[in-house]
């Protein structure tokens, strides 16, 4: 009887290949919103560090967000960024690493998330190819939902669909960190995270906890001003 040993290591060997995937990993001051036109969930209290890619062409949109040191006070604000759009050429089963372009540390987050400038490498050394594209997306803040007078974006909609559609901006190949091409993109405004809290009040209640203590003096004071209406 032949040995079904050399066939049986050959759909192993097949079964094994197919499912090898690259992973991107960004660092906690980062977040995933979307990839090849689709939604990454994500929320405040649970980051998403690595996204499984295959061989071929990914676009995701990604966004910088942090807690800084308010220059009038001593509390602290939540500062975000536009999205940006990164264009990566996945050819193998490599780890990928987006970090800041100025050696890995934000040294002056309020500039930086004005337009930020992320560089992109390979574990093995090797070449990473990829496309950086900073965008003008936009959206409401917390307190200009409430009262509905604001006119941002749909986070959700803009960057699923930018991340479906045809990359525009100059490829960076490198395989030691370097400053990509990028345009300079405005802050955007603090946004009301997509869950809804109505079926969930102790969530809601964690939630207005959270933009409490995360809000600027002022915004404070504009939101105690609309609750006691409410009463």
């Amino acid at each position: 009887m032949k040995s079904l040993m050399p066939i049986t290591a050959i759909i192993a060997l097949l079964g094994s290949s197919s499912a090898l995937a690259a992973n991107l990993n960004i660092p906690m001051s980062f977040e995933y919103l979307a990839v090849d036109g689709k939604k990454i969930d994500t929320s405040l209290f649970n980051h998403k560090a690595d996204l499984e890619l295959n061989n071929g062409t990914h676009k995701i949109a990604i966004r910088y967000h942090d807690m800084v040191q308010d220059d009038f006070s001593d509390s602290e604000s939540f500062i975000k960024s536009s999205p940006f759009i990164v264009t990566l050429d996945i050819d193998g089963d490599f780890d990928y690493t987006l970090m800041p372009a100025d050696g890995g540390i934000v040294k002056h987050p309020k500039s930086f998330a004005k337009s930020p400038e992320v560089v992109i490498t390979r574990d093995d050394k090797g070449a990473a190819s990829y496309t950086i594209e900073q965008t003008d997306f936009t959206e409401d803040s917390f307190v200009t939902s409430l009262f509905g007078t604001g006119n941002g974006q749909d986070i959700t909609t803009a960057t699923t669909s930018a991340t479906a559609g045809a990359a525009t901006a100059t490829k960076v190949t490198a395989s030691t960190p370097t400053a990509p091409v990028s345009k300079s993109a405005p802050i955007a405004a603090t946004s009301v995270p997509a869950t809804s809290a109505d079926s969930n009040p102790g969530h809601a209640e964690q939630m207005l906890q959270y933009w409490w203590l995360h809000a600027d003096e002022a915004t404070r004071k504009e939101f105690m001003s609309w609750a006691i209406k409410q009463l």
